[in-house]
């Protein structure tokens, strides 16, 4: 064995290692086991060796399937994960309706909570989280808006800050929605994003199209602050093929995002006196750029869409947060979700 074939094996082995070996002291509890959790996030937990001390469910018909299947302590009360103090940090992924009364109660109880979203139903109730939390001292809080901690949204926010924006489109698609509130269940990915990426909005105009029981339509322009743009947010088109687009039109050229799993640039042409180069030059031919795009070969954790859809990245920050390996903060706050929630209480004024 040659020493790059040496180098080559002890690093194999070392990463090996580290992939078997898990680092967190502290015992975490999750309330819920439904679909999206099951197959988002309990395997990111998996993969971490997060210790997962409880599960919480409301079937007690599924609790000793629970501690058969995945060997934890199985529970149909909340009390039992509130008053171990072995416990510092809870998941909740339930329904949306009860998420704010259990987020309430972790809360006060000074455990450290990730809550998906929606953690509640209204700017009222998310404020009233705010201070909860800081009046409680929690370690930290973390709302699973999943997209703020995809990969590519690192990248485009960065050039974003850089070069600036003067506008975007955005496109959300997807098929009918009779099981719940599709602006606050389905439409908060998109709203949150453009308030992430470009900042407070102002509903600049708005209309809304019914389709029957459970078919909506919502054609918005917004105003931000340095940017402007325009969606079309819709549950009548289908699952199968639902998509999310988002097109930025910067300083520097177009971005085009396409369902978080691939970010392509092309430069803007420049001008001779207001003459636009690729009028003058026949042969000009743009060049497009892809600046990031999921590796569908080798089927790696980058590769995987829980983590280039960023589900990866917003649990790891948070165990971290809890154990006091993170300083950087989280993107996610209850603070931070306020341009959303103002938005979202907005249009469902008018619509």
């Amino acid at each position: 064995m040659n020493n790059i074939e040496r180098l080559i094996s002890i690093y194999k082995r070392l990463h090996n290692k580290t992939l078997l070996q898990g680092d967190y002291k502290m015992k975490y509890a999750f309330v819920g086991i439904g679909s999206h959790s099951v197959n988002n996030l309990y395997p990111v937990l998996d993969y971490l060796h997060v210790p997962l001390k409880y599960i919480c469910c409301k079937s007690t018909s599924k609790v000793e399937l629970i501690r058969k299947r995945v060997g934890v302590t199985a529970t149909v009360t909340l009390d039992d994960i509130i008053d171990d103090d072995e416990v510092g940090g809870v998941f909740v992924s339930v329904s949306p309706d009860a998420h704010y009364d259990i987020a309430k109660k972790v809360l006060e109880s000074g455990k450290s909570l990730f809550i998906e979203k929606p953690p509640c139903r209204s700017v009222e109730e998310l404020r009233s989280l705010a201070e909860i939390a800081e009046k409680s001292n929690v370690r930290t809080v973390l709302v699973g808006v999943q997209k703020r901690y995809a990969p590519v949204t690192c990248i485009i926010s960065r050039k974003l800050v850089k070069l600036g924006c003067v506008s975007y489109n955005m496109r959300y698609q997807t098929g009918l929605y009779p099981e719940g509130d599709p602006l606050l269940d389905l439409f908060i990915h998109p709203l949150d994003y453009v308030c992430f990426l470009f900042g407070r909005a102002e509903i600049y105009a708005v209309d809304c199209v019914r389709h029957g029981g459970s078919g909506m339509t919502l054609l918005l322009i917004l105003k931000h602050r340095n940017a402007r743009g325009v969606l079309e947010l819709s549950t009548y088109y289908t699952w199968r093929s639902a998509k999310e687009e988002l097109t930025v039109n910067a300083k520097d050229g177009i971005y085009e995002l396409e369902q978080m799993e691939s970010l392509k640039f092309t430069p803007k042409p420049g001008a001779v006196f207001g003459i636009p180069m690729e009028k003058v030059c026949r042969n000009y031919r743009p060049i497009t750029v892809d600046l990031f795009g999921r590796n569908n070969f080798v089927p790696i954790l980058a590769n995987n869409q829980i983590y280039t859809q960023g589900y990866f990245n917003e649990i790891k920050t948070f165990v971290d947060l809890v154990e006091g390996k993170n300083f950087k903060g989280c993107n996610s706050s209850f603070r931070s979700l306020d341009a959303t929630f103002e938005l979202i209480d907005g249009l469902r004024k008018v619509i």
